[in-house]
């Protein structure tokens, strides 16, 4: 039952319950002080009222005896001007030695002297004491011992409240209790009414906005998240709710951003899939028809020709293992396959390793290679291949790119705690439309430039090596030619 309940109803629920737990608890205390309050008045008030009576009456005959018709018309005498108390005449022992109760009324004969030795010591009240006309009930009361020639005879013993005041009493404390109840259910409904409306405006209603918004991300999933991700957060939050909400925006927010990121990242997926398969089918088609003609005119080829279609099936067939090398490559690196495996070298004598595999290149092509590195750089800890990969790449794009009798500068140095390597060639540089896509996936859609002259994916595979090391490269702006600068750590 309780779970079907709303969140509102709950709470109301709740704080109506705490409302009765408390109004019934504030009676109870007001009730119980009263009535401890009450008591201890009335016997304050007759607390001599007993030694009064055994000074001014005969409570015992000239032998010390008790003469209980004699009590008994006496202390109807006294209950008669007193209607609320009841007289009763003890022994030292707590035994009932005389009465003024009516026949049936007596529950007991004995009564608790501990109680009446409190009293006399003047211990603080209300003190309470045995109810002769009651099987278990206690009473305040006023005692005075009655004593003759020194010798203690017994005890007067009068109960303050007796049956009759018991029974006005009783009327009265149900009229009242009846009226606090009927005022303490009214408050409390009041109360309970106001609780649940400042819960609902203060708590339900943000709430259920607030569960709106989520449940629709069940019906219209991505939709709903950006629209969530499109509200303003609370700039101040007051409230456990207000926080909510800014968390959940907040968590939208990043959904949404990860969302287009996976979109994007899916597209260029796309873009490259489409772009590499049209790189791989114009070589293979090439290898493909070569192939096909000298199987069919093999016979009627000249050797020349033979060697001539072999060698460009050759040359199309490494252009293709080279292109899949690539492609494993740098899926390799950008999905964990390779991890550096760093030492401690020098990088100049690195860069002079590469420099010399190009001697003969530069030679045929009559280019000038300038190398600019310090004797002392620092040593840098990293991968030695993936850095010699790097540098080839570089300086063969440079080579490659560079007209004859041109120039290509090498340069290297330190920068605060970064070593910079720069290569820059007098070729023809990069185009500005070609500067964005440079260190991107290639685009199928691109129509503003050739395949080759994107950089392949050369410069993909070294910008994922250095970022490996936790570098980067970039373009620099140069003229003529183009510059590339990039950077690893000590």
């Amino acid at each position: 039952m309780i779970r079907r309940l709303t969140l509102s109803q709950r709470l109301t629920l709740v704080f109506t319950a705490i409302l009765l737990l408390c109004a019934a608890a504030a009676c109870s205390v007001q009730l119980y002080s009263s009535s401890q309050y009450g008591n201890a008045m009335v016997q304050r008030l007759s607390a001599g009222l007993a030694q009064q009576i055994v000074i001014s009456e005969p409570l015992l005959d000239k032998g010390g005896q008790v003469n209980r018709e004699t009590l008994k018309t006496l202390f109807d005498r006294l209950m008669t001007l007193n209607p609320s108390v009841e007289l009763y005449l003890i022994s030292p022992k707590g035994e009932l030695l005389a009465d003024a109760a009516p026949p049936g009324h007596l529950k007991r004969q004995h009564v608790d002297t501990a109680p009446l030795q409190k009293f006399l010591a003047g211990n603080a009240w209300p003190i309470y004491g045995d109810d002769p006309r009651s099987s278990d009930k206690q009473k305040v009361f006023s005692v005075a011992p009655i004593r003759l020639d020194g010798e203690l005879r017994g005890y007067l013993y009068i109960i303050l409240q007796g049956e009759e005041l018991n029974a006005l009493a009783d009327a009265a404390w149900q009229k009242t209790l009846w009226n606090a109840l009927f005022w303490s259910l009214l408050l409390v409904t009041l109360f309970g009414l106001l609780a649940g409306m400042l819960v609902w405006y203060w708590v339900t209603r943000p709430v259920k906005q607030l569960t709106a918004d989520v449940s629709r991300i069940e019906q219209d999933s991505m939709s709903a998240i950006k629209q969530l991700a499109l509200q303003e957060p609370d700039p101040q939050p007051g409230n456990e709710v207000a926080v909510l909400r800014n968390t959940f925006i907040e968590l939208a927010r990043k959904i949404a951003c990860q969302w287009d990121q996976l979109s994007d990242s899916d597209r260029q997926r796309r873009e490259f899939i489409a772009n590499i398969s049209h790189d791989l089918r114009t070589p293979l088609t090439s290898l493909l028809g070569y192939l096909e003609t000298l199987s069919m005119k093999a016979d009627t080829l000249s050797p020349e020709d033979n060697r001539q279609y072999l060698a460009i099936a050759l040359r199309q067939g490494h252009k293709v293992r080279h292109l899949s090398q690539q492609l494993f490559e740098l899926a390799r690196l950008e999905h964990g396959g390779i991890k550096p495996q760093l030492e401690r070298f020098a990088i100049g004598e690195l860069i002079q390793d590469v420099a010399q595999k190009f001697d003969l290149t530069i030679e045929t092509r009559q280019l000038q290679l300038q190398v600019d590195m310090p004797h002392s750089l620092p040593l840098i800890n990293a991968d030695v291949s993936m850095i010699e990969r790097v540098v080839t790449n570089l300086l063969d794009n440079a080579v490659r790119h560079t007209p004859q009798g041109g120039a290509i500068r090498l340069k290297v140095w330190q920068e605060n705690a970064q070593l910079q390597v720069e290569v820059a060639d007098s070729g023809p540089g990069v185009e500005e439309e070609m500067r964005e896509q440079l260190f991107q996936r290639p685009s199928a859609l691109s129509q503003k430039a050739s395949r080759e002259a994107r950089g392949g994916l050369g410069l993909l595979i070294v910008r994922r090596m250095l970022e490996l090391h936790g570098g980067g490269i970039r373009l620099m702006d140069a003229a003529p030619g183009a510059c590339f600068r990039f950077f690893v750590p000590l």
